[in-house]
Formats: C-alpha cells, sequence, structure tokens
C-alpha cells in the first residue's frame, strides 16, 4: 500500500465540496480497516467516513473546520510506522503524488445501503462492528465490550447511548459536529473555539453555511423548470375532530397530511412522477417529503418513505425521528433524498397561502397554508362556519398539465372532507 491520500468523498450526488467537521484520529494514530477516520459535513447532513485500508493516519492536510474539494486530498495513511516520517514530509512539502488506490479509498460509513443491515437491526455488517466514534470513545471508558450490544442507530449502529444504557448511565448527547477535536501533533493546527451564534449585525456581511448554499444551489436549478400553480379550498372539520380523537396516541397533523397526499397519489402516479431527458419517470413507491427549517439556516425535506403503506401511528413515529435527526444532521442521505414528492406546511405559523417552489428532481410540491374558521354558505342556502385551509400546488409543466393538478386536490379535499376515517386504516 506504501503512503495513500484520502480523499474528501462526496456524500451526495450535488456535493462539490465537503467541510472538516472534526478528526476521529490523530497523526500517528492506527487506522482499522472499516474504522471511522473523519467526520465530514455534506450538503445536508454529518457523516463518519470509514477507511477502506489497515494503516497508519500520517498527516492531516485539512484541519477540522475547512473545506476541500470532493476528490481531493486530506490526509495522507502510511502503511507502516515507518513511513509516516516520509508522508509528513511529502504533506509539508506540498507535493503532488498520485494516488494508488481510486478516489474511494475512503468511504461515508453511514451511506451504505439499507439492504446491508440485517433486518433485525443487526449492528454487525459483512464480520465488522458498527459504531459511532463517540460509542467507541465511551465503551472504551467504560470497558463494555461493543459486540455484546444492540445498535438503536440507522440499520443497527451502535450509537452512545447504547453504550451508556449498558452500565445504567446516561450522560448527555453531544452531536459529533460538537465534540472536541482528538489531541494532535504539533504540525497540525489547533481547532478554533466555536463563537455562539449571535444577531446579525446591520451591515454586516455573514457567510451562508453550507446547507443554505445547497438550498440556494437548488433554487437556482428549479428556474429552468416551467411550472404551472393551481389552488384549492379544503374543509378541515372531519381532519380536525380525526386528530382531536387520536393526538394523545402520537399521532401528529404533519403525519396525517402527509398521509392523506400519499393515499391520494395512488390515484395519481403522474404526480408523483418526474421528468426526465429519456421521458416521464414514475416511480414505484410513495415517498413523501416534508420541508423543515432548521435552527442554523436553511431547510431540509425529511422523507417519509412508502407514506402510503405504513400506518398513521408508525408513520407519525418515523417523522418524529426523522425530525430528531436532522436538527443534529444524523439523516441518511436516502432519508432526505429519495422524496418523490414534497410538502411545504406553513400553516402552522398561520399562513394563509403560498406558492412553493419546485424542488429540482420532482414533479410536484403542495404548500399547504392555515385551517382558519370561514363563513360559508351551507347546502340549504343559508350561512354557516366551517375550517377551511387553502392549498397550492406547484407542478412541472412539462409533464403534468392543469387538469391532472385540479383532479389530483379534488381527490385529497373528498378524502379529507368525507374519507378521512381511512387514514387511520
Amino acid at each position: 500500500m506504501s503512503i495513500q491520500e484520502v480523499f474528501m468523498p462526496a456524500l451526495s450526488s450535488t456535493m462539490t465540496e465537503g467541510k472538516i467537521v472534526s478528526w476521529a484520529k490523530s497523526p500517528g494514530d492506527k487506522v482499522e480497516k472499516g474504522e471511522t477516520v473523519v467526520v465530514v459535513e455534506s450538503d445536508k447532513a454529518d457523516m463518519d467516513v470509514e477507511s477502506f485500508y489497515e494503516g497508519y493516519l500520517a498527516t492531516i492536510l485539512v484541519q477540522a473546520g475547512e473545506s476541500a474539494p470532493v476528490g481531493s486530498a486530506i490526509a495522507l495513511l502510511a502503511e507502516t510506522e515507518a513511513e509516516i516520517e516520509q508522508a509528513v514530509a511529502q504533506g509539508n512539502a506540498g507535493t503532488e503524488k498520485a494516488a494508488i488506490a481510486p478516489p474511494q479509498m475512503v468511504a461515508p460509513a453511514t451511506v451504505e445501503t439499507p439492504a446491508l443491515a440485517s433486518q433485525n437491526g443487526s449492528n454487525h455488517r459483512e464480520g465488522r462492528l458498527i459504531a459511532s466514534p463517540r460509542a467507541r470513545k465511551l465503551a472504551k471508558e467504560m470497558k463494555v465490550d461493543l459486540s455484546n450490544l444492540t445498535g438503536s442507530g440507522p440499520y443497527g449502529r451502535i450509537v452512545a447511548e447504547d453504550v451508556e444504557a449498558s452500565v445504567g448511565t446516561k450522560q448527555p448527547a453531544v452531536p459529533v459536529a460538537s465534540a472536541p477535536p482528538a489531541q494532535v501533533t504539533k504540525t497540525v493546527a489547533p481547532v478554533p473555539t466555536p463563537v455562539a451564534a449571535s444577531a446579525p449585525i446591520p451591515g454586516q456581511i455573514v457567510p451562508m453555511n453550507t446547507l443554505q448554499n445547497a438550498v440556494a444551489r437548488n433554487m437556482v436549478a428549479s428556474l429552468s423548470v416551467p411550472v404551472i400553480h393551481v389552488g384549492y379550498t379544503i374543509t378541515t372539520d372531519a381532519l380536525d375532530k380525526l386528530y382531536k380523537q387520536i393526538k394523545s396516541k402520537g399521532v401528529t397533523m404533519t403525519a396525517l397530511l402527509a398521509k392523506a397526499v400519499a393515499v391520494t397519489l395512488q390515484k395519481h402516479p403522474l404526480l408523483n412522477a418526474n421528468y426526465s431527458e429519456q421521458g416521464i419517470v414514475y416511480h414505484s413507491d410513495v415517498n413523501v417529503a416534508v420541508a423543515v427549517a432548521m435552527d442554523g439556516g436553511g431547510l431540509i425535506t425529511p422523507v417519509l418513505q412508502n407514506a402510503d403503506m405504513v400506518d398513521i401511528y408508525s408513520l407519525s413515529r418515523n417523522w418524529k425521528s426523522l425530525v430528531e435527526r436532522a436538527r443534529v444532521k444524523k439523516l441518511q442521505p436516502e432519508e432526505y433524498n429519495s422524496g418523490t414528492f414534497t410538502v411545504s406546511n406553513l400553516g402552522m405559523f398561520g399562513v394563509d397561502k403560498f406558492d412553493a417552489i419546485l424542488p429540482p428532481g420532482q414533479g410536484s410540491i403542495l404548500a399547504i397554508g392555515a385551517s382558519s374558521p370561514q363563513v360559508v354558505a351551507t347546502a340549504d342556502g343559508l350561512f354557516g362556519v366551517k375550517q377551511q385551509m387553502q392549498v397550492n400546488i406547484t407542478c412541472d409543466h412539462r409533464i403534468i398539465y392543469g387538469a391532472d393538478a385540479a383532479a389530483f386536490l379534488r381527490d385529497l379535499a373528498k378524502l379529507i372532507e368525507i374519507n378521512t376515517q381511512s387514514l387511520t386504516m
């Protein structure tokens, strides 16, 4: 193997550069195959990156807090301890060395496909133990054998809480991104102390974070798509009544709306499709993405996969888990980039109506306004008060026409107004 370059991996199809959140290893440390080396911030999540080879982390070229283009070298890995000094000299001299291994020298530990994890949530993958860096550190401190634990993280991954639970202790959860950097040699510059977020000063220019930049790129890409906007008023009295009945069981209004959309999409596969150069892409699954604003700026769209097939109670639990992990940037890529239809609900803020921007790679997005009491004419010619909300759908007009969007909204309204109880079946 000799001296290898550790490359900045592409953690998503739109990622052009990544930011180093923290190094799990220090220069001189032994690196095992499949062991996490570094945590990288992609467009929308912090991902553990693991090594494909054994060796020693000789020198770090890109420090925590710094960014590098995808495919560029961020560290050097030596096969033996004797080669560490040579690798350090190479890194300090800034010489370019062709990588013996292809750019896939390291891979994101959390991007592997779900098929690699067993149905029972096993934390072993191809004979290798899967655990977060913090979990490994805690296990070492508490003398816990990780091989005896069952992971509660994504796809059975062992997380810090699993280690703490095994010894009957519970420590405050600390996101990887805020964990203190590992001790490094003199050749490594110290990591700057994070500065607490503060209100922007008038006239100040504040650089956008990685997530905000990703959102900006997606919005610019959306400008090239011709869209059509169609609105509809839906009476929500029956939906509100159902929500009050099952709210105590952990059901959220977001899950109810997502379920209603997903069930309606079963009848309108075109609204669940997207345009491609080869033609219309009809998806086999109904994956409803729901826009969530992030505290640090930007937004992310966690995906309720197969929302039409999952019962409302499981769907609500899934949604709670997705939002919690989205807040700490721990979603798997397939949990935020696999949506086939998007819902944006600003009604919770009291917004009456708005138009949403079509996400790249999708054919439709539904904007949901607030439900509020409205004076309406009744069937017997009198006046009454009903709870109503305004929804507006934005569609890719290359494949979805006004009549298609109108038919979808009509059936969505019928489900919410008349057949609401079917959402719990």
